[in-house]
Order: structure tokens, then C-alpha cells, then sequence
């Protein structure tokens, strides 16, 4: 009987331990596995981005994701993903519908060539009584060097004395003001503009400011407002991404990209860090600028991949950068000059052995 039972026993480890493996390396590409919102404002948009990268040879595939509780609808992005590539468990939490405490656990299920489950963790409280209209400072896409406004209205339902006592923010091209609009008894409304000033660099925006208020608990003062957006680019380069391949040993490659602005513009200057890549451009003021970049890869072999900086005379931050990459192969084998190399020594020597012999 007892025997019976360990060979069960050991019958089902050897499953259990398995999966436990199989959980182990799965877990190894999530860059966490639990995530505090802490505390939100009602009808905020509140997200989180689970960052997961593929760390093995074969691809991977995020077959499936779900949600223990309707507080949090999760999504993915990327679901296939090769070796290096990034794929993404987004976990929103539904501030609109739901008030408090609340968690979820998000089952993510990983498919061939090794099936697996791996599950992440949210929690956060939503307040009731604060609540933001719209739930983000939405900036959309807006062009390089002008400035933008968003403003958002924060109102409060309790107690009669509360107040937004602050609004920090560690973005310097962020400008922030706030104002009450509104006090009555047990209700209270702000307006609250955001700025974005025009010296800010192209890209994407994603950053937050934090809303101070005067409760009394440490946990509910600090409400996060999230900013996002893009700022396009004055000046672009076609293509931003220039990949030669392969190239030949001592072959110089020479190609033309594209710079493109919005007003007339002047290239001022053309850099790279490695001494292999000279540069041709024109003075001209003008929206279209073609500059001819030439790769003297020399004798070396091996990968290339470099970024070029572009500058113009429309001021700071108002140039472009392109990245080249390319392989430098192995440099070919003469055979017939190395063996002519090879029959110029050889006679070389027997030369001197001649004369030595007729000076004997």
C-alpha cells in the first residue's frame, strides 16, 4: 500500500516539476510580475505596460490573455515576437465603472514551441469622490516648435475643506496652472492647464504629473495625472534606418538620403563617431536637402552600425539623426599574387646563393 502510494506520488512530480520548469522560463521574460497603480482618480485613464522579451533562439507567441475580475481588461501587443523583440500584456484599469480597493490576475498564455502560463498582478484604489474629466491630458500629434494646451476639469464631492495644494511636475518643458473654479458645500472644481512648451524634442510623450491634495492619509494625497502625445519631427530623413548589408572589403559605398523640413532650411553639419563615413552637402536655404553619404569600410570585417547626426540652422533640437548598419566581409584572396609573392622570394633567394657562389 505504501508502495503504491510513492509511485504515485513520483508519478505526479514528474509533471508538476515540468510545469514549475515551464513557469520558470517563461516568467524569466517578464520584466515584472506585479504592478501598484496606488491611488487614481475616478474616470482616469490608468494603464500599465507589462514589458515581455523574448530571451531564446526560437520565436514566441502570446496565445491568449485573461482577466480574473472586470476591473482590469487586458490586451496585447505584438503577439508574436522573435528572439530581442518586445511583446506587451497592457492592463487597464476601469476607473469608470468601478470605485475602491481593487486587483486582478492576469493569466497570459504562451503557445508553441513550449506551451506555457505566466501570470501578473494588478491593484490600485479608485477614488469616488475625485474624479477627472477627460481621465488624461491627450495631446494627440503636434508639430516640432509650436506650443500646445490641454486643460482638464478635477472635481471633488466631500468634505468642504479639501484642496489640490499642489502639482509637481519633473518635466521642464511642461508648464502647469491651476485654478478653483467652484466651492460650495461638500463639492469642489479646479481647472488644471498643461503646457507644452516649443522647445521640446521630437518623440513620443508619456509621462505624468501628480496631483497633491490635503487629506489627511499619506496614501490618498498623491493622485497621478498621465500626459501623452507626439511631437512630430521638423525635420525628417529618409530613410531613418539605413541598412547596407553585406559590403565588400576596400569598396567604398555611396548613397543619397532624403532631409526634409517643414520651412527652408540650411544643413550646417553632417557627424558620426567612425572616421569610415565621409559626407557630401550643399549650402543651400531650402525645404529638400539631398546628402550623399560614402562608407570606406576598409580591410576590417565585421559589423557596422553608427548614428549619424544631421544639424540645420533652425536651432536646437531641430535637426535628425539616421542609423547605418552594415557587415564588412572577409577581404578575398588573391591566389595568384600571393602565389607570384611566394615564386618572388623563392628566386629571390636563389639569386644570393648564386652570387655567393661566383664571389667563392
Amino acid at each position: 500500500m505504501i508502495r503504491s502510494m510513492i509511485l504515485c506520488l513520483v508519478c505526479l512530480a514528474g509533471p508538476l516539476a515540468g510545469q514549475l520548469a515551464a513557469q520558470d522560463w517563461a516568467e524569466r521574460m517578464f520584466n515584472k510580475l506585479d504592478h501598484d497603480f496606488g491611488t487614481v482618480a475616478r474616470g482616469s485613464d490608468t494603464v500599465f505596460r507589462f514589458e515581455v522579451t523574448n530571451l531564446y533562439k526560437q520565436p514566441m507567441h502570446i496565445t491568449g490573455v485573461r482577466s480574473s475580475c472586470g476591473c482590469t481588461t487586458p490586451t496585447i501587443e505584438h503577439a508574436k515576437f522573435n528572439t530581442h523583440e518586445k511583446a506587451y500584456i497592457v492592463a487597464k484599469f476601469n476607473t469608470r465603472t468601478f470605485t475602491g480597493q481593487h486587483g486582478a490576475t492576469l493569466t497570459i498564455s504562451l503557445g508553441a514551441p513550449f506551451a506555457a502560463q505566466v501570470q501578473v498582478r494588478v491593484h490600485g484604489n479608485i477614488r469616488g469622490d475625485v474624479v477627472f474629466e477627460p481621465g488624461a491630458i491627450q495631446f494627440g500629434n503636434i508639430d516640432q516648435g509650436t506650443t500646445a494646451e490641454r486643460q482638464i476639469t478635477v472635481n471633488f464631492a466631500g468634505r468642504r475643506n479639501w484642496k489640490i495644494v499642489d502639482i509637481t511636475n519633473d518635466n521642464d518643458y511642461f508648464e502647469v496652472e491651476l485654478q478653483e473654479t467652484y466651492r460650495s458645500v461638500g463639492k469642489v472644481s479646479y481647472g488644471l492647464l498643461v503646457r507644452l512648451k516649443d522647445n521640446l524634442p521630437a518623440g513620443y510623450i508619456k509621462d505624468q504629473l501628480t496631483v497633491v491634495t490635503n487629506d489627511s492619509r499619506s496614501e490618498t494625497q498623491r493622485i497621478p495625472l498621465f500626459v501623452e502625445g507626439r511631437v512630430i519631427p521638423e525635420i525628417s530623413v529618409t530613410p531613418a534606418n539605413w541598412t547596407l548589408g553585406d559590403i565588400e572589403a576596400n569598396a567604398p559605398v555611396t548613397r543619397k538620403v532624403v532631409v526634409r523640413g517643414k520651412k527652408p532650411f540650411q544643413i550646417v553639419e553632417v557627424s558620426c563617431s567612425d572616421e569610415r563615413f565621409t559626407f557630401k552637402v550643399d549650402k543651400e536655404t531650402r525645404v529638400l536637402h539631398f546628402v550623399e553619404i560614402t562608407c570606406n569600410a576598409g580591410s576590417v570585417a565585421g559589423a557596422i552600425k553608427v548614428p549619424v547626426r544631421i544639424v540645420t540652422d533652425r536651432g536646437e533640437n531641430r535637426g535628425a539623426v539616421i542609423t547605418i548598419s552594415a557587415n564588412v566581409k572577409e577581404p578575398a584572396v588573391n591566389l595568384e599574387t600571393q602565389a607570384g609573392s611566394e615564386n618572388q622570394s623563392n628566386t629571390t633567394e636563389l639569386d644570393d646563393q648564386v652570387a655567393g657562389t661566383a664571389s667563392n
